[in-house]
């Protein structure tokens, strides 16, 4: 069964730091552009950052530019967000998604991607 499954969330205080995993199962991630996306609350999904199968593109939303670093292992079958000084607005419910669509590029809309993770819960309080 094709699966990814998101890990890492968690409390953090504001300014903190958290690094997310996304990890598949039943097949293998190198083939495929990455994407994180969050919900909170009461508001749509939005686009968080993407990674290119190679890794040699990247897209951030300008929300997170500078704080948030998207990246993937290989050897691994793992893609990573790493998320600098945290805030409490960057508190949501995280995702990562496979685009299974044959572009070296990686897109941001979420209707561009096939498979979905079931999230983890990210929560930036005091």
């Amino acid at each position: 069964q094709l699966q990814l499954v998101e890990s890492g969330g968690g409390l953090v205080q504001p300014g903190g730091s958290l690094r997310l995993s996304c990890a598949a199962t039943g097949f293998t991630l190198n083939y495929y552009a990455i994407g994180w996306f969050r919900q909170a609350p009461g508001k749509e999904r939005e686009g968080v950052s993407c990674i290119s199968r190679s890794g040699g593109s990247t897209n951030y939303a300008d929300s997170v530019k500078g704080r948030f670093t998207i990246s993937r292992d290989n050897a691994k079958n793992t893609v990573y967000l790493q998320m600098n000084s945290l805030k409490p607005e960057d508190t949501a419910v995280y995702y990562c998604a496979a685009d299974f669509r044959p572009t070296g590029m990686c897109v941001m809309p979420g209707s561009e991607y096939d498979r979905w993770g079931r999230g983890t819960q990210v929560t930036v309080s005091s």
